[in-house]
């Protein structure tokens, strides 16, 4: 087991190793996108970049980054990650809607 703890939300999910991290943040009414993200994303296919959260601990709990991320957030802090295209195999602390 594996736990997330939403910063913003004071809230904090536990979670089977492995999780996605976008459906469980979705399934636990956690609001991971901005206004335009809401109208724009792709439903987590990893195709429109509009999950993005920020990592404040526990990164090296994390999938790697995938080829898609890189190319995404290039110019975005390492702590940046796509909601959908990351897996949570150990306790982490997130922010939403992190500014740029």
């Amino acid at each position: 087991m594996s736990s997330i703890n939403f910063v913003n939300e004071n809230k904090e999910v536990i979670v089977a190793a492995g999780a996605n991290l976008r459906e469980k943040a979705l399934q636990n009414d956690i609001d991971i996108y901005t206004f335009m993200g809401k109208m724009t994303n792709c439903g987590g296919y990893g195709q429109c970049g509009t999950c993005i959260v920020e990592i404040v601990e526990g990164a090296e709990n994390l999938s790697e980054r995938t080829e898609f991320e890189q190319r995404k957030l290039k110019k975005k802090p390492e702590t940046y990650r796509l909601a959908c295209q990351t897996l949570v195999n150990g306790p982490i602390a997130v922010k939403t809607k992190p500014k740029s």
